[in-house]
């Protein structure tokens, strides 16, 4: 599977635990559990941050690159843990990747980085897979469509930081992802400020799964899929991580109680090969 491979996997595998966390984090408001787990990450980054400034790795287009990136970081968050507080985490883990077919489409409109035969034939499938997992929302209620749109738009905004992260041909990825989360928890506890929301998780156990998905979901999985994108196009990261929707599923009927049906289970089938054409055998 080769090291880029390697990383993919874990990574997906860590950021699967995210929507578990902060389902254990409810009732604690969702701009403000988006919000606490990216300033956590941007304290415990802050060391890297500053290494990188001294010397020189942070440069004008990568600080830049990163600030964007930042941006993009809050509205992903902020849009997809609400949708998480509206819908089943099967069908907002979904929706929320389905950046590898944005990015399929960004890539035919500018040239860059275009999906080879066997992705877009990876990516063909994964579309089968999503469509049968969230399949049962449109039938649901309007606040499950609600969170079907939020997720779509958390899906734009990670397919946004791929992009923008890809421009830079070497990075001190620590460093970028600790200015990222940085702008990213200003937005969010900025704006649920503004709304007078809480910014304080609920309950001490709510603050330990925050932490617990800034650790892990962020520091682990976020910092390999960001790695990964210094070896592999946008797409195929894209690509791994629909295979989080398969994962979050399992442990949301592991650790949530929530009952899955045999189409749920059928579409992760579907989707798990798409993710294992597209990224296993590849280099790197």
């Amino acid at each position: 599977m080769g090291r880029t491979g390697v990383a993919l996997a874990v990574g997906v595998l860590a950021v699967s635990f995210a929507a578990i966390c902060f389902r254990k984090a409810a009732p604690t408001h969702p701009l403000t559990m988006a919000g606490v787990r990216l300033a956590i990450a941007s304290l415990l980054l802050l060391p890297f941050v500053v290494r990188g400034r001294r010397a020189g790795r942070l440069s004008g287009p990568v600080l830049r690159s990163a600030l964007l990136a930042g941006l993009f970081y809050a509205l992903h968050f902020g849009a997809w843990v609400w949708s998480l507080t509206l819908t089943t985490v099967a069908a907002s883990v979904t929706l929320v990747t389905a950046t590898p077919l944005l990015l399929g489409v960004a890539a035919l409109l500018t040239g860059r980085d275009r999906p080879d035969r066997r992705l877009w034939i990876a990516m063909g499938l994964a579309l089968v897979g999503l469509l049968v997992v969230g399949r049962n929302d449109l039938a649901v209620s309007t606040q499950a469509l609600v969170g079907d749109g939020l997720a779509l738009i958390g899906a734009a905004a990670m397919a946004g930081y791929l992009l923008v992260a890809r421009r830079l041909e070497d990075f001190d990825v620590p460093a970028y992802m600790g200015v990222a989360c940085t702008v990213g928890a200003v937005v969010l506890l900025s704006l649920g400020g503004a709304l007078g929301v809480d910014l304080l998780p609920a309950s001490p156990a709510a603050w330990g799964w925050i932490a617990l998905s800034a650790l892990l979901p962020q520091l682990v999985g976020h910092q390999l899929l960001t790695w990964a994108l210094r070896r592999a196009t946008p797409a195929v990261v894209g690509m791994a991580t629909v295979g989080e929707p398969v994962v979050s599923t399992a442990l949301g009927v592991l650790m949530l109680g929530e009952l899955v049906d045999g189409g749920t289970a059928l579409g992760c089938g579907i989707t798990l090969s798409a993710v294992l054409i597209a990224v296993v055998g590849r280099q790197g």
